[in-house]
């Protein structure tokens, strides 16, 4: 089976991991697109993204136009006579002279099961959710944002402690084996391509750092998904006074309570619980400003006046 001539589209760390299952594949990676370099740290240095670095290291060409609307970007991927292009998080909905250029046109890979989650934060959504399960679903890119035929899917379930950075690790060890497997798969004509049915779909919102603002009205349950869902990013935080509090880790407690949401209900070294609108919810790990990230056991021993029973947190509007 001959090799493949790919052009690779992605941009964060689950992208890369993608590309180096390519190069490290019997195919051969012609050209990588990602996007442009952007500001970060406290310098706002511009910064290449994961793909880009790994392209460079490899020495594969790269391209990073703002969109495909710039005079020559079409003919600049023609150019590079691709037989398939494989996306992964590239964030830009390609036009389809984009999904036309390549022989085989393109495929993406997504993290999620199809048509449960399509748009920009899958992994997170699914967890916020209560989703018992997820998966990786490569699919035959249309005009339309995932709504592609799906050409194959794994699945498996979400822990129940699982966080938005564990179930993306989880996720990137399975995705590129998928994708290999997928492309001989498709080499061979053995395939069979699954549409999608769109009345089965939700739109994953891209994260936002003010969605992360604990609502304490809401149930204890929702609040811990909500915990684990923006762990690492973009981390669900709350307000004591002027005091900012990262919180890492939480989880709902099965204890009924009529004091209003927001309210500290007990203090110990086993965590600080909280009254929310359904229960109370345990702070395990929280993080201070300044601070690294810490049991709650080590700060009631620290700072033993920092959290007491009838203080309140603030909380979302």
């Amino acid at each position: 089976m001959d090799a493949l001539n790919i052009v690779f589209a992605g941009t964060p760390d689950f992208a890369a991991g993608h590309l180096q299952a390519l190069i490290d594949s019997r195919h051969n990676v012609v050209g990588v697109y990602s996007q442009p370099d952007r500001p970060a740290g406290r310098g706002k240095k511009l910064q290449p993204s994961p793909v880009k670095k790994l392209a460079l290291e490899h020495e594969i060409p790269v391209f990073q136009p703002l969109n495909f609307k710039q005079e020559g970007s079409i003919e600049e991927l023609e150019a590079l006579n691709a037989d398939i292009m494989i996306v992964v998080a590239y964030g830009l909905l390609l036009p389809l002279a984009v999904l036309e250029a390549p022989k085989m046109g393109c495929l993406n890979v997504h993290a999620s099961i199809l048509p449960r989650w399509r748009g920009a934060a899958p992994i997170q959504r699914a967890i916020q959710a209560g989703d018992s399960e997820t998966g990786i679903t490569i699919m035959q890119m249309d005009i339309g944002l995932d709504t592609g035929d799906m050409l194959s899917k794994i699945s498996f379930e979400i822990n129940s402690d699982e966080t938005g950075g564990s179930l993306h690790d989880r996720l990137l060890e399975k995705g590129p084996t998928a994708l290999l497997q997928t492309l001989t798969l498709l080499q061979a004509g053995e395939v069979t391509a699954e549409k999608q049915d769109s009345d089965l779909a939700n739109y994953a919102h891209k994260l936002s750092k003010e969605e992360a603002l604990i609502n304490w009205s809401l149930p204890a349950k929702d609040i811990e998904l909500n915990v684990r869902a923006f762990n690492p990013f973009p981390c669900a935080y709350t307000l004591l006074g002027d005091q900012r509090i990262k919180v890492w880790q939480a989880i709902a407690l099965d204890e009924p309570t009529t004091l209003l949401p927001g309210t500290i209900a007990r203090v110990s070294t086993d965590g600080v619980d909280i009254a929310t609108s359904a229960g109370l919810i345990r702070l395990l790990n929280v993080q201070l400003a300044g601070k690294k990230a810490m049991a709650i056991s080590d700060i009631v021993n620290g700072q033993p006046n920092l959290f007491q029973p009838q203080h309140m947190f603030a909380s979302q509007a």
